[in-house]
């Protein structure tokens, strides 16, 4: 059976748009790199669809990325037993083959546009992408706000924990999960990724189901602008320095700092992080097997001086607050770029000769075909 996770490689961030696209499959292991260039409207989303779909139905497991300006559009696909990945290559996370024709291929869909129709409307088309940029940059300077009243609840909370129990605790998870495990000679490989987004439509977490097939699952519970990133960088060290493989997810306001949740596939544990934005209860984690998982509760205010954290209640209140409003206009304006970024593809559309693109996308399908899966 088809297991398919979903989640994001980019994100809209205090920072603007942030990528770790270069993580999604390194050069030396994949073994196909295809990237699609063209413009708005012209069927890049579409045409991994049909690609994820085919390799889906024959029970092969697919990673979905997401969009972060629209959620239910795709920015890429891997076919993860065939090491192959399909990527939109286009603004704003420009992606460039790096080892053409060995791994790397480029697919132009810009050949399948009628230019002399859209020409004619070069002028609307600019003018609606420099509205967008505008929207944009609106966003992000809302976002920038909304973080710097982050940072002041990361301070109260940070003056609060006791580091020592944090560590404690971090120990030993270390000896529960890595007792055994010698220092490997091979440190894992780190990859980098957002389970949810900040979006025009609010807070997209696909969480669950990136840790449906894993067997254990410590969850901590945090409140926002709790900083759990020494514990989560202990348990990765661990992992890394033993040889497993991990999977990183980072937080939409910490973007470059702040580890979210931490997937180690190789010994099926994973360490998440709730809040309200991306709340969770046990019985609401999916399962691809029968077996019941075992399901670790962490509440990181056990770790918290009480009274320090009493002593400002009215104050953490109020930065709420304003952290939610802030945060608000910022989606507000993420949903403007997004719906006139949608006129902008409206004017592409219907100048796609999508029989064309139909037959191209059948043609890579049959190349990567011939790909072996590994077992």
């Amino acid at each position: 059976m088809s297991v398919e996770r979903h989640y994001f490689p980019g994100n809209n961030t205090p920072e603007g748009f942030y990528s770790y696209y270069r993580h999604i499959l390194g050069q030396r292991e994949a073994n196909k790199i295809i990237c699609i260039k063209g413009g708005p409207g012209t069927g890049k989303s579409t045409f991994m669809k049909k690609i994820a779909s085919h390799f889906s139905k024959k029970g092969e497991d697919v990673d979905y990325l997401h969009c972060s300006a629209d959620e239910n559009s795709l920015d890429g696909i891997v076919l993860k037993r065939r090491r192959v990945a399909v990527i939109d290559g286009t603004s704003p996370h420009t992606t460039d083959p790096v080892t053409p024709g060995a791994v790397d291929k480029i697919v132009n869909l810009g050949d399948f546009w009628d230019e002399e129709t859209i020409g004619a409307s070069k002028n609307k088309i600019i003018d609606l992408n420099e509205e967008t940029s505008r929207w944009y940059r609106i966003a992000y300077n809302y976002l920038g706000a909304a973080k710097n009243v982050y940072r002041s609840l990361q301070e109260i909370y940070s003056d609060a924990a006791e580091d020592s129990e944090i560590y404690k605790l971090a120990a030993h998870i270390l000896d529960e999960e890595y007792g055994n495990m010698e220092i490997s000679m091979n440190p894992g490989r780190r990859k980098k990724f957002f389970a949810s987004a900040i979006t025009g439509d609010g807070f997209i977490n696909y969480l669950p189901g990136l840790i449906s097939d894993m067997k254990r699952v410590y969850m901590a519970s945090c409140p926002i602008g709790y900083s759990n990133s020494s514990f989560m960088e202990i348990i990765t060290e661990g992992a890394i320095y033993r040889g497993l493989d991990v999977e990183i997810f980072y937080c939409s306001m910490c973007p470059g700092e702040k580890i979210e949740h931490l997937l180690i596939p190789q010994i099926g544990t994973a360490f998440v992080t709730v809040n309200r934005y991306h709340d969770m209860e046990p019985w609401e984690i999916p399962s691809e097997t029968d077996s019941e998982k075992d399901i670790i509760l962490l509440d990181m205010n056990d770790h918290m001086n009480i009274i320090s954290v009493e002593k400002n209640n009215e104050l953490i209140f109020t930065l709420n607050e304003e952290y939610d409003i802030l945060l608000n206009k910022g989606i507000k304006h993420l949903a403007l770029a997004r719906d006139t970024h949608m006129k902008v593809e409206s004017m592409y559309i219907p100048n796609m000769n999508f029989t064309r693109l139909s037959s191209l996308c059948e043609t890579v399908i049959q190349e990567l075909e011939k790909i072996q899966p590994e077992i």
